[in-house]
């Protein structure tokens, strides 16, 4: 009886050997999809998803099965197999893995080890976690799989295994390749499998720096820190600004995907927001509450040459990041007013964002398409911890919950606030 891991190794040299030569045909369950064209096809390259890391729950999803460029993050893969090789006792942290010249040849970023050099497992482990090093993710590819097109089927076959239903891998490290494919989902899912297999390991995702010859190495994942203990950031043209994240709050963790930002900047904050707006949820449903997170839209609408902002139903169709915002049906709370207490204390409120700029900027907008709604009330931006809510105040109650339907119907969040 063959092991499985054996089994996978056999089944993916064949497959490499028969996509070189041509001239075999690959049972349905080795079947590798392409999707280049598909991708070419695509009118964004903007995808996100939220996850419960335990349960797999999806907590937000926008463009989360379309293919896209996973560009570095494609190295969680082959730190997937490390790990795999690790446990099984067939590597070991103080192994030596050689460079040869194709590893030692690939584009930045790198470590430059020089061919015929070698550095160590765990070397190429922190260089691919904070570096993103191409040349240690090659050489570790060639390490385990003896050639890096032989690692990659064998990278394809082990995703397909974990569910990864629209990916396929062609190199160890992410640099740019029109077979080299993925979908938010499918980071999503190896992101969860590589916490939850290899739990030992997974603090390396974590590291912010380590030294290498003489030299700090820091890492590209700007959140790490209190909130964030992972995953991996990536980046071509072709792809834009990808990153993983996963973080723990109140014992229950998340993980973020965000696929083609249009910066670095904007991919970080809307994973930022997408995270802390999924602890909001997870919290809020643990006191009752029936709770989804819906956006305000935004998303580059080219997949190659400049960002256009798409045109927006509800929201700013200017800000630099999608902004989340929650919705559902909360009751609203029972609150001791004052028989002396006006109609006119209630309000709405239609979003909470970084600035106050964006809270007034939203108000605006508001005004614009809800006017007749909100005619006589009082828009404000409110600060709350870090962020602004966006407000109407001065609203008797009717007209305040009036408000709020017109502006779900048209999938505007929206909630109404009871006297104070």
């Amino acid at each position: 009886m063959i092991p499985t891991h054996a089994r996978r190794l056999f089944l993916a040299l064949g497959l490499a050997a028969a996509t070189a030569l041509g001239t075999v045909s690959t049972p349905a369950s080795a079947q590798i999809p392409i999707f280049q064209n598909l991708l070419a096809a695509s009118q964004t390259k903007y995808a996100a998803i939220v996850v419960d890391a335990k349960s797999g729950e999806i907590l937000y999803a926008k463009h989360a099965d379309s293919p896209r460029y996973p560009a570095s993050i494609t190295k969680v893969m082959t730190l997937y197999l490390t790990y795999e090789a690790l446990a099984a006792g067939k590597l070991h942290l103080d192994d030596r893995v050689p460079f040869s010249p194709h590893a030692a040849a690939q584009a930045p970023s790198k470590l430059g080890v020089r061919p015929g050099d070698s550095i160590s497992v765990q070397e190429a482990i922190e260089a691919m976690c904070t570096l993103s090093a191409n040349d240690a993710a090659v050489a570790m590819a060639e390490k385990l799989g003896g050639t890096e097109s032989r690692f990659a089927a064998l990278m394809t076959l082990r995703a397909q295994e974990l569910g990864m239903q629209n990916t396929h891998f062609a190199n160890a490290n992410g640099l740019p390749d029109s077979r080299n494919i993925a979908s938010a989902r499918d980071i999503a899912i190896l992101s969860r499998a590589v916490m939850r297999d290899f739990p030992q390991y997974y603090h390396y995702f974590s590291e912010e720096s380590f030294n290498f010859r003489g030299r700090t190495v820091t890492n590209h994942n700007h959140l790490l820190g209190p909130g964030v203990d992972g995953l991996k950031t990536g980046f071509t043209n072709a792809s834009g600004f990808n990153i993983a994240i996963s973080g723990v709050r109140d014992n229950r963790r998340l993980i973020v995907v965000v696929m083609g930002g249009p910066t670095r900047v904007s991919r970080d904050q809307n994973a930022e927001d997408l995270l802390l707006t999924g602890f909001d949820v997870m919290r809020r449903r643990a006191n009752g509450e029936k709770i989804v997170v819906a956006q305000n839209m935004f998303e580059p609408t080219e997949l190659n040459g400049p960002v256009v902002r798409a045109p927006v139903e509800q929201g700013d169709g200017d800000q630099d990041a999608l902004k989340i915002q929650l919705t559902g049906s909360p009751k609203a709370p029972k609150i001791a007013v004052s028989p002396r207490a006006t109609k006119a204390r209630w309000g709405v409120q239609v979003g909470e964002f970084r600035s106050k700029k964006e809270a007034h900027r939203q108000i605006a907008f508001v005004e614009k398409k809800f006017g007749q709604h909100v005619g006589g009330a009082r828009g404000e931006a409110e600060k709350a911890g870090r962020r602004y809510k966006a407000v109407f105040v001065g609203l008797a109650e009717d007209d305040a919950r009036d408000a709020c339907r017109a502006m779900k119907s048209k999938r505007l969040a929206c909630a109404v606030i009871g006297p104070a």
